[in-house]
Order: C-alpha cells, then sequence, then structure tokens
C-alpha cells in the first residue's frame, strides 16, 4: 500500500496555529534547543566542567574513515523529520516530540552536570581531506556539553519512529539499524565523545520512550499480549475439562 502524501495547500504563517498546520511549530524547538546549547558552550566557567572518560575511551582507535557517519548524522535526523512531516503527520508529532524531550533533558544535564572531554588528538596522526574536515568541527564544536551525547539521543529517536512504521519494510529497518549503530560508533572513533557520553544517551532516550510512546504504543501491546495469554490459558483449560469429560463418559 503506497502512502498518501500530507496536504500542505493553503499553507501560510497565518494558518500555523490552524490544527492542520500546528504541528509544524513543534521545529521551534530546534532553535530553543541551539539557544541554551549556546549558553552551555560558552558561559558556564571552566572551572564547573567534569571531565568524561572511561576505560573503552583508551580502546577505541581514532579513526577518521567514522566522519562519514559522524555527518551522515544531520542527514539521517533531517530527512526523517522531513519524511514524517510530508507523509505522517502523528509520526513527525511523536518522533520531533522525542527530541525535544531529549533536548530539554540533555540541556538540564549540561547545565547541573557541566561536561568536558579531552580525547580530540593533537596533532592529527594523518593529514587528509578527513581530518581537515575533522579539524574544521572540532574548531564549531566544542569539546564541552558532551554527556549525554545528543548525537546518540537524536539517532536513538529515529530509530524508535523507524522501527514502528508498519510502511518500512524490513531491509529498510535493517538498514536503519545499521545506520543508527554506526553513527553511534562514529561519536567515540572521531573523538567527539566518550564512550560514557554514549551510554549515559540510552536513559534518556528511555524516558522520552515512555512519555511519547508509552500509553498508545507499549501499554496497548502488553495489553493485548496480557489478554492473548489469558485467551490461551481459557482454551487449554477447556481442552482439559473437554477431556475429563470424555474420559468419565468413557468409563461409564
Amino acid at each position: 500500500m503506497k502512502r498518501q502524501r500530507v496536504d500542505y495547500s493553503g499553507l501560510s504563517l497565518r494558518s500555523l496555529t490552524d490544527p492542520k498546520f500546528s504541528h509544524i511549530l513543534l521545529l521551534l524547538g530546534w532553535f530553543v534547543y541551539f539557544g541554551f546549547y549556546f549558553i552551555t558552550e560558552n558561559l558556564i566557567p571552566e572551572s564547573r566542567f567534569h571531565e568524561i572518560h572511561c576505560a573503552m575511551d583508551d580502546i577505541i582507535p581514532f579513526n577518521e574513515i567514522f566522519l562519514i557517519f559522524y555527518i551522515g548524522w544531520y542527514l539521517l535526523i533531517a530527512g526523517a523529520l522531513l519524511y514524517t512531516l510530508l507523509y505522517d503527520v502523528d509520526a513527525f508529532r511523536s518522533l520531533q516530540t522525542f527530541i525535544i524531550i531529549t533536548q530539554i533533558l540533555g540541556v538540564i544535564i549540561y547545565i547541573v552536570y557541566p561536561s568536558v572531554q579531552y580525547l580530540r588528538p593533537d596533532p592529527f596522526p594523518r593529514d587528509n581531506l578527513f581530518t581537515r574536515i575533522l579539524g574544521l568541527i572540532y574548531r564549531f564544536d566544542t569539546n564541552t556539553g558532551v554527556f549525554p551525547s545528543m548525537h546518540v539521543a537524536f539517532s536513538l529517536a529515529v530509530l524508535s519512529a523507524g522501527l514502528k512504521d508498519r510502511y518500512l519494510k524490513a531491509y529498510q529497518k535493517i538498514a536503519l539499524i545499521i545506520t543508527v549503530i554506526m553513527i553511534c560508533l562514529s561519536v567515540c572513533f572521531v573523538k567527539q565523545h566518550s564512550f560514557l557520553d554514549v551510554i549515559g544517551a540510552i536513559p534518556v532516550c528511555l524516558a522520552a520512550e515512555l512519555i511519547v510512546y508509552g500509553r498508545k504504543y507499549w501499554l496497548p501491546a502488553f495489553r493485548h499480549d496480557g489478554n492473548r495469554e489469558s485467551k490461551e490459558a481459557a482454551g487449554k483449560e477447556d481442552k482439559w475439562e473437554e477431556k475429563s469429560e470424555t474420559a468419565r463418559t468413557a468409563h461409564i
């Protein structure tokens, strides 16, 4: 079955408050997030930062090739938001709300527990196109405000939405899983994040998952499984009673 495209005819600045188009306003959450991101990156004194480091960081080598997946994150997030915006308004609302929740929790953690990592190689072990691009990213994106990793959190948000999409085929979901895994690994290999930052994003996403999908996705699923188990148990009991009745009749 082909997915129908959402009708945006009549969309204008004035119509954004109309229920038909109001979901687009959720994108304003990105501007709020980047505003707080600027504050946490530039206005928190260095003396407050806590270094994030673990033994796994010393095991994972620097590899600039993973920059491909790291940059691919931008395409993943933009593509997922655009796709759901054009084809599934409910999925867009859920995905963007999931992202907003992780942004709120992430900013709170950045302010309460400012973090920094000192994993970036200086100088780079190799000079090539990838390390030059990564050098530009290093200058633009500081090594502070790293725990938890929003790179990972937003990727898991897309994965959660994608796995629930009944229009995506099995091979597409497998490709999405592999892509998200590689993106999560890339933040460690390009030394933008500690392995702890990756782990720290998981409980943040679990909280968002519960808030966004708990009642409308997981709770009905659990109830359905419970009802099915009850029906199976009742069926087995009925069969047992039938066998017992048959045995009594034969004995008589």
